[in-house]
């Protein structure tokens, strides 16, 4: 059923799409952290390619397409130029990346969960590869960048419940046999849709019930140094 609405040369043309804006994201923030252009490239990449890396070698698509398609690795480089020349002012690449990289987490929790479940991992299984695929090359990223994952942050807006949305979006639709184009693309515009709300409204995951802790609150970056 899979194979009749994601031929090989949709969900490639998906990875690549997914592919381009987490490396926008990545080398946007490279930009907001004053890198050299190696440094966009760098970053550009491993945001871009790292979780679907990691997703490959769980799942036995070895060798990771990531070392196998030239166009996975180059498009990483066409975000890093384009941002070179045309990025935004620097006071104003935050809300860029949030963007970029909420566009790409919706993306990505789809095709990720898609592709694990075509190499035989089971429903649940397969959400959780679409999680880890949304937010891997994200982690690396920010810790390349030197600041806490935004995954990991009591301080940051929702980030991984989006891509369980999504992906969990995409497996009920495999479930109940209707996967296709829409459905998928529904799923990946919700996830996307979350965070973008998640950051508007600053939703916020709980911390520990009843936390009565005394000690100072962690500063972020930012802030310390605003």
């Amino acid at each position: 059923m899979l194979q009749e609405f994601f031929t090989p040369s949709v969900q490639h043309a998906l990875d690549l799409v997914g592919i381009f804006v987490f490396a926008i994201s990545g080398a946007l923030l490279a930009v907001r952290k004053n890198f050299d252009v190696f440094g966009m490239a760098v970053l550009a990449e491993v945001t871009a390619l790292g979780g679907g890396l990691f997703r490959d070698l769980v799942i036995g698509a070895v060798p990771p397409a990531a070392f196998t398609d030239l166009g996975f690795f180059l498009m990483p480089l066409v975000a890093t130029a384009l941002v070179f020349f045309l990025h935004p002012v620097v006071e104003r690449t935050q809300a860029a990346v949030n963007v970029f990289d909420a566009a790409g987490l919706g993306l990505f929790c789809v095709t990720g969960a898609t592709k694990a479940y075509e190499y035989g991992l089971g429903l649940t299984a397969s959400a959780v590869m679409g999680l880890a695929t949304a937010v891997g090359g994200g982690v690396l990223r920010d810790v390349l960048a030197n600041e806490v994952p935004s995954l990991l942050r009591w301080d940051r807006d929702l980030y991984a419940v989006p891509a369980i949305v999504g992906a969990t979006l995409v497996v009920l639709c495999i479930r109940f046999e209707i996967l296709n184009p829409f459905t998928s693309g529904f799923a990946a515009v919700t996830a996307f849709a979350i965070r973008i709300l998640a950051i508007r409204f600053h939703w916020r995951a709980p911390r520990a019930w009843n936390r009565r802790s005394t000690a100072t609150e962690e500063v972020a970056p930012e802030k310390a140094t605003a």
